[in-house]
């Protein structure tokens, strides 16, 4: 499947622009949106599965994209330049889809260095390894990361 990047960032500036963003929501909540956008803050009352319903209908082609993919707990991520994030697992595994990126942004998988550009296509990655994330460029880097079975 090639995905239209350029399409959904057009889209993207359509909602607030923050570091995360979540861009699903449990059904028949209105304000639980914000949970699960920062590292495992998923309350025991609403488990990761049940971010499956979308925050910004207007999205639709990136919702499109997010249902064809069966990702749930969808967020959009936003690294500043020069950054990083901690050495950490997750309980699942995760599929990305870089927007803007370049070769100073990379991955460390248990001690593997990978990069995933910009080009249309998204990755799945096994984030239940100790992984992390460095953005060592000059620039913003944006990813769509969702959570897949």
């Amino acid at each position: 499947m090639f995905i239209d990047i350029q399409k959904i960032l057009n889209e993207l500036k359509k909602i607030p622009k923050q570091e995360q963003i979540m861009l699903q929501k449990v059904k028949g909540k209105d304000d639980n949106y914000g949970i699960g956008s920062y590292g495992v803050t998923v309350s025991e009352d609403h488990p990761e599965r049940e971010f499956n319903v979308s925050v910004y209908p207007e999205l639709e082609y990136t919702n499109s994209i997010i249902t064809e993919l069966n990702m749930y707990r969808t967020r959009v991520m936003r690294m500043s330049k020069k950054s990083c994030y901690s050495y950490h697992f997750d309980r699942t595994k995760r599929i990305h889809i870089p927007l803007i990126t370049n070769k100073d942004c990379f991955m460390v998988i248990e001690d593997k260095v990978f990069r995933y550009p910009a080009d249309g296509n998204y990755y799945i990655i096994d984030t239940t390894k100790m992984h992390t994330f460095v953005n060592a460029s000059k620039e913003e880097r944006i990813h769509i990361v969702g959570c897949i079975l």
